[in-house]
């Protein structure tokens, strides 16, 4: 995101409160007339999302908090009711979400939730200034939708690069026609940790924005000077502008054969599994023979994991919240805002459950505890970790989900542009920019099937993420809403327009779509 016009933007938001969204729905010059994210359609088409009439009312609190990662880890960031990952919310399919979101962010820091995966109404969907002003410090704002597909979701902020701090947590979706049969299940969430440790998230983008013309890997070089930032960002000491400039946050190497030369460029001190550190891992403890669920979901901002549990098979049964054709396999691997459900058949003793940082070589580790037996290391590799993978381009949507066939109404070209040397991410050339939100939207009429082809120009991987919408791959692959587009590759997804409003396409890579590499898909009026 151009976050120097996001200052400005937002600013103004302050004080004209909805105007913008008003406008949205205008003819001007520069975008074409488009529904609005609280129009009569979005209302018509919430009504029939077929509630069960039960509203499950909470209240969610942004504010600073000391979380305690395990092994004497102790870090000052900014939580979700003071604990990493946040509470969790789990609900009925077709229940009404009456979520009140409070604002005690410091440094007139404004915030938002993005509840991830959801097909919700638009004005609910959390992104300032696109569906809603954002919601400034002091302040409380509520979110209210009904929530009626079942499957794993997580929520998180829509504003600048706060998803890398612990203001995450999960979303659970029960199905109360549930078809698989097990015994009991575990949220497993992921997530690369540095926040109150080597520095802030803010920091970070300070020092990738600057490209790696200007870094200090070789002897230096001119720096191109930062064009943005958002108002919550400090300016570091270690990560100011000139030659010789500081890259502690930045690796070196992070090549890998799933995800190519470069699959993550922030070094991180820690990788956790549900807050922990991989010396003090959070444990699960079970029976043998028992056949468990888990839920797992990687919230990172940089870091995609291959994940594995020593001495297991492990079937896919879900991701993104919606149904697959089973696969047995060792291994998955899960890029940040993926969600995987598998089942597993827990054997006796006790077991690692690893999240590699795929390219990264480190790695986070939890337990899962059935007998007796001490502590793997906190570096285990099992050996699953090479075993059979199957990767989301090869799982087969379920019959009950799987998309009509049909030709597309319209194909839509989603180029993915930029390099880390001059940091310029951007879909189809264009760095998104929030003071303009509605130039150059990617045009849907309300009853099409759209087809969004990804064609990856950059010498990088994007887990790429539609809101409001699930999308399938293919014509008969999964159902998903975020999926890795690797390195100059294309990869086709249909999806129905049934949602009306204005929604966020983006890389769910934090620091790509804070530098720009976002677009609105927007419904035509």
């Amino acid at each position: 995101m151009n976050s120097i016009n996001r200052r400005t933007v937002l600013a103004g938001l302050g004080a004209a409160g909805t105007g913008l969204l008003a406008a949205c729905g205008k003819d001007t010059p520069s975008a074409p007339a488009l529904l609005s994210p609280n129009g009569s359609q979005v209302a018509r088409v919430e009504k029939e999302r077929g509630a069960t009439g039960r509203v499950r009312s909470l209240n969610v609190t942004a504010a600073p908090a000391t979380v305690d990662l395990g092994g004497g880890v102790v870090a000052k960031s900014w939580a979700f009711g003071g604990q990493i990952p946040g509470k969790e919310i789990r609900i009925s399919a077709g229940d009404t979400l009456e979520a009140e979101l409070s604002n005690q962010l410091p440094d007139a820091t404004t915030t938002s939730i993005h509840w991830h995966g959801i097909s919700l109404r638009g004005d609910m969907d959390g992104v300032p200034p696109v569906t809603q002003s954002p919601v400034r410090a002091g302040s409380n704002f509520t979110y209210r939708f009904v929530a009626d597909k079942p499957g794993t979701y997580f929520f998180h902020p829509h504003v600048g690069v706060q998803v890398d701090r612990a203001l995450y947590a999960p979303l659970i979706i029960e199905d109360p026609r549930e078809p698989l049969s097990y015994d009991d299940e575990w949220v497993v969430v992921l997530d690369d940790w540095l926040d109150g440790v080597t520095g802030t998230p803010d920091d970070v983008f300070t020092e990738l924005s600057h490209g790696m013309s200007g870094m200090n890997m070789k002897g230096g070089g001119s720096r191109r000077p930062m064009s943005s930032r958002h108002p919550s960002m400090p300016t570091s000491p270690s990560a100011s502008a000139g030659d010789g400039a500081s890259t502690r946050f930045r690796l070196r190497s992070s090549a890998s054969p799933l995800l190519g030369r470069d699959a993550g460029d922030v070094d991180y001190p820690y990788h956790l599994i549900n807050g922990r550190v991989p010396t003090d891992p959070a444990v699960y403890n079970g029976t043998p023979g028992r056949r468990v669920r888990l839920r797992i979901i990687n919230a990172g901002a940089d870091t995609a994991y291959r994940v594995v549990l020593g001495g297991h098979k492990l079937t896919i049964t879900h991701t993104d919240g919606f149904p697959v054709e089973h696969e047995e396999v060792d291994a998955l691997l899960i890029a940040m805002g993926e969600r995987y459900d598998v089942l597993v058949t827990l054997d006796d003793g006790v077991f690692p459950l690893v999240a590699l940082a795929e390219g990264k070589d480190v790695s986070g580790m939890a337990l899962v505890r059935t007998g007796s037996g001490g502590l793997p290391d906190p570096a285990a590799r099992p050996s699953q970790l090479d075993g059979r993978m199957v990767t989301a381009g090869q799982l087969r949507a379920s019959d009950g989900v799987r998309l009509e066939a049909k030709d597309p109404d319209q194909v839509i070209r989603v180029k993915l542009t930029g390099s880390m040397g001059s940091y310029d991410w951007a879909i189809n050339g264009h760095r998104f920019d929030m003071a303009a939100p509605t130039e150059n939207p990617l045009l849907v009429q309300q009853g099409q099937r759209v087809q969004l082809d990804f064609v990856n120009a950059t010498g990088m991987w994007h887990p790429m993420h539609l809101h409001g919408h699930t999308y399938q791959l293919g014509a008969d692959g999964a159902r998903k809403d975020t999926t890795i587009v690797l390195p100059r590759s294309k990869v086709s997804v249909v999806f129905d327009a049934d949602n009306p409003g204005q929604w966020m396409l983006h890389c769910h890579n934090a620091y790509h779509s804070e530098a720009g590499m976002m677009a609105l898909v927007a419904y035509g009026a």
